[in-house]
């Protein structure tokens, strides 16, 4: 199951553990497995990245790193094939993601040359990146009916669903805003209109998926086998400054 409708998808190069993802899902729906018992494998795969970057075994931070992108979409399909979306799994998915972040940079900060500033610099413009990705990817599925779990403005604490308690879903968004809240902030005012605009073409967020933690993390993988590990923290640097030009060509050319 897709989180838009067939004639709205478009290629995400964030999204390419999603064909296992489906299958680990598939083989888990007659199960007592839930899909935040898949979170909770994720946060472990993560762990185990940390370990093994820390150590040096690269080979397998990168497996690791890859199998816990994997299994971040494998939560959601999962939700999805039981019909037991919460807000419970979808806040704490992303109270997991940014800390799994902070954790993973780091560790490239321990086993690198780069400095601790550059390294708070990197994390602020990966969570950046993220955050916008996110934002046109959330707008698109609440005008397409796609899954609208998530929201455009993440402003009230949303009522529980069927099957997850309220205080549960009180607690996590509250860590989701105090984690996520300035993020959402800085973007969202770089781009204010952009769920009043014309609909984000499908080549333009192809482009904004390379900003998808999932192939962020692929990019990190890369460059530690590559033995590039000085030079993670000055790319992602760098490649923050996307993030105005995505918001340019959107903003100019598909604006009303």
């Amino acid at each position: 199951m897709s989180k838009l409708p067939n004639e709205h998808k478009f290629l995400d190069l964030s999204d390419y553990g999603r064909p296992i993802a489906r299958l680990i899902a598939n083989t888990l729906k007659n199960t007592s497995f839930t899909p935040i018992d898949v979170t909770l494998a994720f946060i472990v795969s993560g762990l185990i990245a940390v370990g093994c970057i820390i150590t040096g075994y690269y080979w397998a931070a990168a497996f690791f790193l890859i199998f816990k992108s994997i299994l971040d979409a494998a939560d959601g399909e999962l939700a999805r094939l039981k019909n037991t979306p919460s807000y419970t799994g979808r806040y704490l998915d992303s109270v997991a993601d940014i800390l799994l972040n902070a954790i993973i940079f780091l560790a490239l900060w321990y086993i690198s040359n780069s400095n601790i500033v550059m390294t708070i610099i990197a994390f602020i413009g990966i969570q950046l990146q993220g955050t916008l990705y996110n934002y046109y990817y959330v707008i698109l599925r609440n005008q397409f009916d796609g899954d609208a779990t998530s929201r455009v403005f993440e402003n009230k604490t949303p009522v529980a669903l069927k099957g997850e308690k309220q205080k549960h879903v009180n607690i996590l968004f509250k860590w989701y805003k105090f984690l996520y809240g300035r993020f959402d902030t800085i973007i969202y005012a770089l781009d204010k209109q952009a769920y009043r605009g014309k609909t984000t073409p499908n080549w333009l967020m192809t482009a904004i998926s390379t900003f998808g933690l999932g192939f962020q993390l692929l990019l990190i993988a890369i460059l530690l086998v590559l033995g590039l590990k000085n030079y993670i923290i000055l790319f992602f640097i760098i490649y923050s400054t996307m993030i105005f030009v995505f918001i340019g060509i959107r903003r100019f050319l598909y604006s009303n």
